[in-house]
């Protein structure tokens, strides 16, 4: 197996056009149908009406989503859609009952239909004291929000520029190696989005948005062993996507290193976890500390704030003002302030994730995370620069090196895991032979206590960056 991080970024070709903000556009961005101007006239109709029929508060939201999704399998074109989207959506609050509805009509008919829809709701619903809009205090104003974060990158792509993208990335993979059989298929996408919010708080806010992305699924060997990976790149900058070829590449590499999986014995060992799989355990983390979960008592980790949770090595920051990020955002869902802000602490809990519904059914204050986490990253101080994977594998000894999951086999109210996997069987520090058909299990708890090793071979997954991953021990179930 091809032990390296992500292939090498390269400019790919296609167009990306340079950074535009939306923030106070009076025109339609590229691509988009509507301008910033008129989603701030419909709000604002929205929250006027809202208040003409009595509502105590409202919130309205407007936005336009717009793409290009193309895919090809064995060299031949399979798929071409363009999507596009819009949506108004209105929060009526009549003292503490609320009620909401959304349109795809823009019509100022609609709109009032829309806004009346929300009201009656409103009128039926049962109260709610902790419904209310966010505390006036908590609202990312106008002039501290930041306009610097590089999110909008419009990709003036073609179905055609896109297929042949696609193309060459199942080609390279198909060029790798003979025993590349087959294809479950490669695709391009291009997505770009926009929005503008206001509530009767005082926010006023919106921003655009994209997400590109370029991937491939290769099948290599024949008959009873055929082994299946994929691989994918995935920037808001369409120009920073690695290229076509390098996916392809690598993608071809992980199915060969597959070939000939074996099954294993059922035991106790450590467990390494790839890079991109790594991202999933804090992501379990997050989950466990969030609102929702908390205040439900879903949670394997009700009242561990202060407390240690990880080794006394690890630490989590967040921070939504990465440039570029893909969790980084200038305010949340609700309008709210956003930090950066320290998670995890030498192994200690120092915050949850909070929005202003949760944080009051929990007796606190939000945390800006109303729609969930910004960029998160996990590091250990104990990781040195060169720990990549082959020096992570040394650290692992004789256990299971992990690259692929399967199920969500996650109790969050006792914390017990126990998933499908595969990956391969690691001996004295070196890759002896790939293993499939076999389930992990342990709990999080532990898992999470028995971190003993962070790499430094971190991967970016959507809005969480973290190496891999080296777990003292799980159960390994196989024949």
């Amino acid at each position: 197996m091809n032990k390296s991080n992500t292939p090498k970024r390269a400019a790919k070709s296609g167009s990306a056009a340079s950074s535009s903000s939306a923030k106070t556009a009076d025109v339609p961005a590229d691509g988009f149908s509507y301008s910033r101007g008129f989603f701030e006239d419909l709000v604002d109709s929205a929250l006027a009406h809202a208040k003409k029929l009595g509502a105590t508060d409202a919130a309205a939201h407007a936005s336009e989503g717009c793409g290009l999704s193309v895919s090809v399998r064995k060299g031949e074109l399979e798929n071409v859609e363009r999507n596009r989207d819009k949506s108004l959506s209105i929060s009526v609050h009549l003292g503490q009952r609320r009620g909401s509805a959304s349109t795809s009509d823009f019509s100022q008919a609609a709109i009032k239909q829309t806004v009346q829809a929300a009201f009656d709701i409103a009128r039926f619903t049962a109260e709610d004291p902790f419904a209310a809009l966010p505390d006036e205090a908590d609202i990312a104003r106008f002039d501290e929000q930041r306009t610097d974060l590089e999110l909008f990158f419009p990709w003036a792509i073609t179905s055609e520029q896109a297929a042949q993208l696609a193309l060459q990335a199942e080609a390279a993979a198909f060029a790798v190696d003979k025993r590349i059989t087959n294809s479950e298929g490669a695709g391009v996408s291009a997505q770009q989005s926009h929005f503008f919010s206001a509530h009767t708080h005082g926010f006023r806010g919106g921003y655009a948005s994209s997400r590109h992305s370029v991937s491939v699924s290769p099948i290599a060997g024949r008959g009873a062993d055929m082994q299946r990976d994929a691989w994918y790149s995935s920037q808001r900058n369409a120009a920073e996507l690695a290229s076509p070829e390098a996916v392809g590449r690598y993608a071809a590499e992980r199915a060969l290193s597959r070939l000939h999986a074996r099954k294993i014995a059922t035991t106790e060992c450590p467990v390494l976890f790839e890079s991109p799989l790594a991202a999933g355990l804090l992501g379990s983390f997050v989950q466990a500390v969030s609102g929702g979960a908390l205040y439900r008592k879903s949670s394997f980790l009700l009242d561990s704030l202060g407390k240690p949770v990880f080794p006394k090595h690890i630490d989590i920051l967040e921070d939504p003002f990465v440039k570029r990020g893909k969790g980084s955002a200038p305010f949340d869902d609700e309008g709210v302030r956003v930090q950066a802000r320290s998670v995890v602490e030498a192994g200690k809990v120092q915050g949850y994730f909070l929005g202003s519904y949760s944080a009051r059914k929990l007796g606190m204050k939000t945390t800006g995370n109303a729609g969930g986490s910004h960029n998160l990253t996990l590091t250990s101080r104990l990781t040195r620069a060169g720990d990549d994977l082959d020096a992570m594998l040394q650290r692992l000894g004789t256990g299971l090196f992990v690259t692929e999951l399967m199920g969500s086999g996650v109790n969050y109210v006792t914390g017990d895991y126990s998933r499908g996997a595969s990956g391969f069987w690691v001996e004295n520090g070196r890759i002896a032979y790939p293993v499939h058909e076999i389930t992990i299990a342990g709990n999080m708890k532990a898992m999470l206590k028995g971190i003993v090793a962070v790499g430094a071979d971190a991967y970016n997954h959507g809005a969480k960056t973290v190496g891999s991953i080296l777990i003292n021990k799980m159960k390994v179930a196989g024949s």
